[in-house]
């Protein structure tokens, strides 16, 4: 059903879109993330070290979710995007649930590939087909909604973790037909695997919607995106690796806060991930959805650069906190301090890709966003709990030390994000311009096979 007035989809349809792939987002971040709250088990049983575990949080699914996301992207450009996410859900699903039946280290870092694999079509096939549902003053909102799921999700994915520690403390093993024996942990992976492949029925009722803005519905051959995206390369780089920054902080801090609670305040880890979960799920899906509502109420009074704007404001708030929290002594108080911390690093996910819609053809978006979840993912997810890692192993040589670890890379990843994030302002409203003459000088070209007048 299209609204009569603007040629998009009408609310109810736009909305509804919106909702199914948010659910999408929740369930890929919770395959993505519950590995955060299970470190202890999964350590125990596969008898790996933090820096294995670390691999398995994120490089491993960071490295093959951004080399597939490019290709996958150029399909979302050309292909139905409907489809594709379809797909993606049912490969991520299916190696979900073999993770929980890796008995070996190699086994699980496979299984982790897969989930990579599958993810990787999802987000750029959704930012189009939410593009093309929404009108620009309202679309960093919409977009902001459905990347709440990145908050649900992580969320849900450490209440989830909280829950299943408990009933393993209750109950211990289970035993399967077929499978046999299954530690707790891996029982949660069998159940997520299987909620995502009924999931994907949901995907029929999402309706692909026209392709619209400039550069609609031609087919660009890579080429022309290289040079484009070359033109607009201090646009591109500040803004991509500014967020990037801001991904390496989040990342780099939720794979290993709940530990950081547990070694250093001494909680126990169901209590953290009641308590961590409850609060990333409320402070991140608030902050997200304030980045974005405040991203359309600048734009509307006349801030061109309102999206990424809203990113600096996101790092400059978040800088103090970061360098605050693990320096707390009290495990309360720094709990309570997580809340603006997540708000803060919470804010910019739903106006970045906003942004890049923003500044792109529509027959580049796709491959322009999967460049963009390349960087921020490899960066973020790939590197992130690794470095922590890797100070908390190899600098310190001592698991207490993790605090510091913690101090340290969050805050050199936000203070680099304000730096490139303000150096990208002026770029950023060039690129702006410069797509308006794009669109003028492909829509004075020719069509191929097109009669011309004489």
């Amino acid at each position: 059903m299209q609204n009569k007035n603007n040629g998009y989809p009408s609310s109810l349809s736009a909305w509804t879109t919106v909702a199914i792939l948010m659910v999408a987002y929740v369930l890929s971040f919770i395959d993505r993330q519950i590995l955060n709250l299970l470190v202890e088990p999964i350590r125990r049983d596969l008898v790996i070290s933090d820096t294995q575990m670390s691999l398995l949080m994120g490089l491993s699914f960071a490295l093959f979710y951004t080399v597939c996301g490019i290709p996958l992207g150029r399909l979302a450009d050309t292909r139905s995007r409907r489809g594709l996410i379809a797909i993606g859900v049912l490969f991520w699903s299916a190696a979900t649930a073999a993770c929980g039946m890796a008995r070996l280290y190699w086994q699980f870092l496979l299984c982790r590939i897969g989930v990579g694999v599958g993810e990787a079509a999802l987000s750029p096939a959704a930012y189009s087909l939410i593009a093309d549902s929404f009108p620009q003053e309202r679309r960093a909102t919409a977009i902001s909604v459905y990347s709440m799921g990145v908050y649900l999700g992580s969320g849900i994915a450490f209440l989830l973790g909280g829950l299943v520690i408990k009933f393993a403390s209750a109950q211990g093993d289970v035993v399967l037909p077929l499978l046999g024996h299954v530690r707790p942990w891996q029982l949660i992976f069998l159940a997520l695997g299987a909620a995502g492949l009924l999931f994907t029925l949901l995907m029929l009722a999402v309706n692909e919607p026209k392709r619209r803005g400039i550069g609609a519905g031609v087919a660009v051959p890579l080429a022309e995106v290289g040079r484009y995206l070359r033109s607009n390369r201090r646009t591109v780089l500040c803004h991509n690796f500014g967020f990037a920054g801001l991904s390496f902080a989040g990342y780099g801090s939720a794979a290993w806060i709940p530990t950081f609670f547990i070694r250093t305040h001494g909680w126990e880890a169901g209590q953290v991930g009641v308590v961590y979960g409850s609060l990333v799920a409320v402070f991140g899906c608030l902050g997200i959805v304030f980045g974005g509502r405040l991203a359309d109420w600048m734009a509307k009074r006349g801030r061109r650069d309102a999206n990424m704007r809203v990113g600096l404001i996101a790092a400059t708030g978040a800088l103090p906190l970061v360098v605050l929290f693990p320096l707390l002594n009290d495990a309360t108080w720094t709990m309570v301090l997580m809340a603006p911390t997540v708000f803060c690093l919470s804010m910019p996910f739903g106006v970045a890709p906003a942004a890049i819609q923003e500044i792109m053809p529509n027959s580049m978006r796709g491959q322009a966003s999967a460049i963009y979840l390349f960087i921020i993912t490899l960066i973020g997810l790939g590197l992130g709990p690794t470095a922590v890692a890797l100070f908390t192993d190899y600098v310190f040589d001592d698991d207490a030390a993790l605090r510091y670890s913690l101090l340290i890379v969050t805050s050199v990843a936000v203070t680099s994000s304000v730096a490139l994030l303000w150096a990208g302002l002026k770029p950023y409203r060039e690129s702006l311009q410069r797509l308006q003459q794009w669109g003028v000088t492909t829509s004075e070209e020719p069509l191929m096979g097109q009669a011309q007048p004489s």
